[in-house]
Parts: C-alpha cells; sequence; structure tokens
C-alpha cells in the first residue's frame, strides 16, 4: 500500500525525446508497459529513428535479438529494463525497480522518450487524483476497496473494446500477480462467447463479476445486457476522469493495482510476488545470464 501511495509522480528517469520514428517494442516485465503505449507508438520494429525495448532479465535473449535486429536495420536502439539481483546491466539505458510499479517506470520512460511528455504528465495528475481516493485511510467511498470486496469470492470476468484490448491482460496480470486471484479474460469478439457460455450450465453463472474496462461501446453494451441475465454483476470501469489515451491507461492500470492490493488483503494473502513466481524468474534469468556470458566469450 506505500508503494501504490507514493508511486504518482515518483519517475526520476530522463525526459528528452529522442529522434524519431519510432517502435517499441515490449518483452517479458515490459510487455505490459508497451501495451500501454498503444495510442502514441507502434509497436513495431523501425528501420530508422529510434527502437525502444522494454524488457526484464528473464526475456534477455529476445530484447537482444529485436535490438539486433534495428541495429541492422538503421535504429538506434535504446533499451530499458527491471532491476534483477545479480544480472548484468551493462545494455540498458535506463534502469526501473523491480515488481509490479515497473510498468509505471518503463511506461512514462517511453512515453517521454517518444516526445509525449505532456501526456506523461497529464498521467500523473490522473495518479495523484487516485492516491488520493484509493489510500487506505479512506475507508468510506473508498472505489479501490469497494470494487474489491465487490470481487471477494467472485471470478471476474474482463471485457474492454478492440482498441483497449490491453487492458484486459494488464488486468488479469494484476489480480493474479498482486491480488493472487484468477480472472477469466475476453479478447477478441466476445459476444460469440458470452451469449453462449452459460447456456448449458446456467449455474457457472453464480459468483461471476463482469468489469467493463475503459470505454464501453454498443458491442459491449450488448454484452452487458447478455451477461445481466446470466450472472451477478456487470461493473463498468470507466477511464478515471474521462481521460483516455495514454493517462487514462495509466491510470486505469494504476486503479487495478490498488483494487489487486486490497483483494489479496481481504483474502489474508501477500501482495509480493508468489515463491513461484520468484523461483520461475530466478530459472529463466539465470539461464539468460548464462547464455549472455557464452556469447561475449
Amino acid at each position: 500500500m506505500t508503494d501504490l501511495l507514493t508511486l504518482p509522480a515518483s519517475y526520476q528517469g530522463p525526459t528528452r525525446a529522442l529522434a524519431a520514428p519510432y517502435g517499441v517494442l515490449g518483452v517479458g516485465a515490459g510487455e505490459m508497459a508497451a501495451s500501454l503505449l498503444d495510442t502514441l507508438s507502434e509497436r513495431r520494429l523501425t528501420r530508422e529513428g529510434t527502437q525502444l525495448i522494454l524488457e526484464s532479465a528473464d526475456a534477455g535473449r529476445a530484447a537482444r535479438d529485436y535490438a539486433g535486429l534495428a541495429e541492422v536495420s538503421g535504429a538506434a536502439v535504446v533499451r530499458a529494463g527491471v532491476q534483477a539481483e545479480g544480472m548484468s546491466t551493462r545494455d540498458l539505458n535506463f534502469l526501473a525497480p523491480a515488481g509490479v510499479a515497473a510498468t509505471y517506470h518503463l511506461a512514462q520512460f517511453a512515453a517521454y522518450a517518444t516526445g509525449h511528455a505532456e501526456q506523461a504528465q497529464q498521467a500523473e495528475v490522473l495518479l495523484t487524483a487516485l492516491a488520493a481516493k484509493c489510500a487506505p485511510e479512506i475507508e468510506e467511498g473508498n472505489p479501490a476497496r469497494d470494487l474489491a470486496w465487490s470481487l471477494w469470492q467472485r471470478t471476474p470476468l474482463l471485457l474492454a473494446a478492440p482498441e483497449d484490448t490491453a487492458l484486459v491482460h494488464i488486468w488479469q496480470h494484476l489480480l493474479a500477480r498482486v491480488g493472487k486471484v484468477l480472472s477469466i479474460a475476453f479478447e477478441l469478439e466476445p459476444l460469440y462467447v458470452l451469449t453462449g457460455a452459460f447456456e448449458a450450465q446456467h449455474e457457472k453463472g453464480d459468483s461471476k463479476v463482469a468489469l467493463i474496462l475503459g470505454d464501453e461501446t454498443p458491442e459491449l453494451t450488448l454484452a452487458r445486457e447478455v451477461l445481466e441475465t446470466r450472472i451477478d454483476e456487470v461493473v463498468h470501469l470507466p477511464f478515471p476522469d474521462g481521460e483516455g489515451g495514454y493517462p487514462g491507461a495509466l491510470a486505469l492500470w494504476y486503479f487495478g493495482a490498488w483494487v489487486a492490493a486490497y483483494l489479496a488483503e481481504r483474502h489474508g494473502a501477500s501482495t509480493e510476488d508468489s515463491p513461484a513466481l520468484r523461483e520461475v524468474l530466478k530459472v529463466l534469468s539465470e539461464e539468460e545470464e548464462a547464455q549472455e556470458r557464452g556469447l561475449d566469450a
């Protein structure tokens, strides 16, 4: 909770825009940050300008491959990664703190680097306002705590408009990694799934709550109408203050982190990474480090 409360305006990285055009790719823990930037820069390899690669130690091989391809094509490569104990950081231009908050730092780094300082600063305004509303001392009318209570002992169904599908995966990640709960993500053509998913087993709709993330499109309104006859509840979570684009996406990520933290608290679970995840990341990172040493030799 303390880490979330102090997160707004904590980015201390570079703010200078790099040479355009831009390509952004994310691997490992950097994938979520890259997905938040979809409205600012394309997730692609660029042949000129600046190639940004957001990465973590467990995905070093893919990051090196992408960096090599971009360099051969003629782009200047800038790599930003996540701190990992005992791992080499010599190829990284920016280092984000480890943990869930790395998404915020990597995303802000890339927003500034791609010339979107105004959007990065607007995101900070939204995060600051959310921190004031979601802080632990706010007991009445705390939107994150209230939603966590609604989700307690229920399975969330996650939906978003096609242009906002990154939010579905982001919330699924947060609810699992921080909140220690399973959620079900619906991405492509959800109506084809939702209109039949509960027909043969009506009881499967019990203890389910749908979360519509971001803007509610006409298709999602239809999904709401279908689900309201099949599951416990449908909740719309719009972009904070109606601010879409990158600022709204980062703010909705931040709100999801608060909700997940309160869910973990409600379940009596730790918000820290599970022992299984820590072990998996350690093994993958060690394999990547060993391969990098082999390449250097």
